[in-house]
């Protein structure tokens, strides 16, 4: 069988072309622009690529065309796929028609750390020896890929809950049924979709009544949000982080060091064991915490999880280090939420207390760009000596306002070129620069190391 997927090249659509070329499909596909990482993976395993969105690019009649959700009305090849009646699905039905009915499915959904805690849950079951199949909306770098179908029952998938597709405007996890969910936090983000954080509780409520009573729902135990969609209905067990006060009840972590690179595990005051790893944040405390809590009800036991930990390799993009110049470090982070960016910058702080930490972020997500975040902005920023920040021609909002909003020094460019002149003017020996986007920001990582070497 045929199929060609529109969008090819993102990480999901990407992971799907994977998925199914394992399975034996004939795969082809195409893309705004054919760029790598993606393209390299997927022509090494013969996925057929295109460049643009052409008809002719439709001239094999696949026998299915797989829709990513970046496509819209309008779009050559949507409309001629309609009008021609040529068969089509979303992403996510494919993959629960093909892949997921017949797997125990681990899913982990939250508005942030879903790819960080996907990736441990699933070394976790590698380490374990189970072979899990998984998909991946980031790169995981204990593998060489970032979907695979597997060879055992379990699944393990990032749980996004962005829409499905132009035609079904659903989020993409109601289609993938899990046995094991994991809710890291749930706040409001997404404006371009949704309304208010009520239409983001309505989905997750979907997909909560599709988890079977013989499942298991994992959540931290003070999230408002999270606690009042459990309340609209939940008919499956249900296991928690929670606070010291609360030990007693579910899932906690006592922290060895201040930047959270050590900690104790502890479920129901009983300890489960203590991971030492390459990480730092409370934030990924509370996503170690979820997978290896996760894993225990796919039947890994708590003390082997702990051990997968201390060998786990953070994804790509999650307070990565791109380099190291003149003692002045270079960060890369996905931060684009203000929560995400102040839990990111405490987790820098911890780590290396008095030494100057600087801030670079570029507002680039839809919901940035419009303003809904800019009033909680700069306190986010509060964990930074300095403040850096790009504006991009499609930000709908003035981020000079930040200038005045922040407690500390604020810089605001239009030229990504006189940005990195100033930073780099105002860097130190000690500095770490934490650079927060969840696009390419110019190269502007490249950029700062190289002006760094010249000074």
């Amino acid at each position: 069988m045929h199929i060609h997927i529109l969008g090819i090249c993102g990480t999901f659509m990407g992971g799907i072309a994977a998925i199914a070329k394992q399975m034996g499909f004939r795969v082809s596909g195409c893309d705004a622009n054919v760029y790598p990482p993606m393209s390299t993976q997927l022509a090494q395993l013969g996925v057929e690529l295109k460049s643009g969105y052409l008809i002719e690019h439709l001239d094999d009649e696949p026998d299915l065309v797989i829709v990513g959700n970046a496509m819209a009305r309008g779009n050559l090849m949507v409309e001629y796929i309609l009008d021609r009646k040529i068969a089509y699905t979303s992403g996510p039905q494919w993959l629960l028609e093909h892949v997921l009915k017949d797997r125990w499915v681990l899913a982990v959904s939250g508005t942030h750390g879903k790819t960080t805690t996907s990736s441990m849950l699933t070394w976790i079951l590698q380490y374990a020896g189970m072979e899990p199949g998984f998909l991946i909306g980031g790169v995981p770098q204990n593998f060489d890929c970032s979907a695979r179908l597997g060879n055992a029952p379990f699944f393990v998938i990032e749980a996004d809950e962005y829409d499905t597709a132009f035609f079904d405007k659903r989020s993409k996890f109601v289609h993938y049924r899990p046995n094991t969910l994991v809710i890291n936090n749930m706040e409001f983000d997404h404006a371009d979709i949704f309304h208010d954080i009520s239409d983001i509780q309505r989905q997750f409520h979907h997909l909560i009544r599709m988890v079977p009573s013989n499942g298991l729902i994992l959540s931290p135990k003070n999230e408002a949000a999270i606690t009042e969609t459990l309340a609209m209905g939940c008919w499956t067990p249900t296991e928690y982080s929670v606070v010291e006060a609360d030990k007693l009840l579910g899932w906690h972590a006592e922290k060895c060091m201040a930047d959270g690179s050590e900690f104790i595990v502890s479920f129901k005051g009983v300890i489960q064991g203590r991971v030492n790893w390459g990480l730092i944040g409370d934030f990924n405390i509370d996503n170690g915490l979820m997978a290896i809590a996760a894993a225990r009800h796919a039947g890994v036991p708590s003390k082997v999880a702990i051990e997968a930990l201390t060998s786990f390799i953070n994804t790509k993009r999650r307070l990565e280090l791109k380099g190291e110049v003149n003692q002045v470090r270079v960060f890369d982070d996905f931060a684009h939420h203000p929560t995400a960016i102040a839990k990111t910058l405490a987790g820098v702080r911890a780590n290396v207390g008095s030494r100057r930490v600087i801030a670079i972020l570029e507002p680039r997500s839809n919901t940035m760009k419009s303003g809904v975040h800019k009033d909680t902005l700069a306190k986010s920023l509060s964990d930074a000596d300095r403040v850096f920040v790009y504006q991009g021609e499609q930000v709908k909002w003035s981020v000079e306002a930040l200038i005045a909003d922040c407690v500390q020094p604020c810089f605001v460019s239009q030229d990504i070129s006189q940005l990195v002149a100033n930073i780099v003017a105002n860097a130190q020996a000690g500095d770490t620069l934490v650079v927060m986007s969840n696009g390419g920001f110019g190269g502007i990582h490249e950029k700062l190391l190289l002006a760094l070497a010249e000074l």
